[in-house]
């Protein structure tokens, strides 16, 4: 996986369209209404800006999730846990998307997504994937922390950024559990910054990776080649095989780490 804080910057590739993405959105249960989330110290354009990449990383997530629990061979001869970690993390990605979409009032402009080749086949390019995109999420929401107008967003993307690190952490948790058969047991992960690591030990982070990203076109032009077939194909990126964003009802896995509201 190539080292994707060194790609140029391009927004306008992701964010052309997202005002042209319609309204219609879909909302988790318990989730804020878009004219009271709007009304939680108010939105920028900027802040718009930062919650449509964000909805198209959480659109990508979901369907990743998805795919790799309805898809991928050695999904199912993990260990039971490993498995119920994936499984809820679909549903936290979810109930990100739904919070974001409550917000900006649209969904995500891009619903189709291109992964590497051998993705949702091979377990360690689906996890070496996997952990390059919980990477990209964690960085892209720090951004969030950083440059968002009000304390209320900030608090929100630091809540989640939160969820993407235990999911980063997990996710080298799968590879030692993986089978013999399917390619296991994975000792070594290959993140975001194109440097195969340890799984030993799974959280290996003393402090969040920023990827020295400060403004929100770094992370989208990260997430261009899964979402646009061209970038895909430049990225040796598998495109003859599309995949599709699905919403749902979310239902988290406790109650007590549900959203409740932007002052916590």
């Amino acid at each position: 996986m190539t080292d994707i804080a060194a790609r140029p910057v391009s927004r306008g590739s992701l964010l052309r369209n997202a005002g042209a993405a319609g309204a219609g959105v879909m909302l988790g249960g318990g989730l804020l209404s878009a004219a009271t989330a709007r009304a939680a110290g108010g939105v920028t354009k900027g802040d718009i800006d930062i919650l449509i990449a964000a909805e198209i990383a959480e659109a990508l997530a979901v369907t990743t999730y998805t795919n790799i629990i309805t898809r991928a061979p050695f999904f199912k001869r993990l260990a039971l846990d490993d498995q119920g970690y994936l499984k809820a993390a679909r549903q936290e990605e979810m109930s990100h998307y739904a919070l974001e979409a409550s917000v900006t009032g649209k969904p995500s402009p891009f619903t189709t997504f291109y992964y590497p080749h051998g993705m949702f086949k091979h377990a360690q390019t689906t996890l070496n994937t996997l952990v390059t995109l919980e990477d990209a999420f964690i960085a892209a929401y720090l951004v969030g922390v950083r440059n968002f107008s009000n304390s209320d967003l900030r608090v929100t993307a630091a809540r989640i950024m939160g969820i993407e690190s235990d999911h980063r952490t997990l996710a080298r948790v799968v590879g030692p559990g993986v089978a013999k058969r399917d390619g296991g047991p994975i000792e070594l992960i290959t993140g975001a910054q194109g440097v195969a690591e340890s799984v030993d030990p799974p959280n290996n982070n003393g402090y969040e990776r920023t990827l020295k990203w400060t403004n929100i076109g770094q992370a989208v032009a990260a997430l261009t080649p899964f979402v646009d077939k061209a970038a895909a194909a430049k990225a040796g990126f598998d495109t003859d095989d599309a995949f599709h964003f699905h919403p749902f009802t979310p239902h988290l896995p406790n109650p007590l780490g549900a959203f409740f509201g932007f002052g916590g």
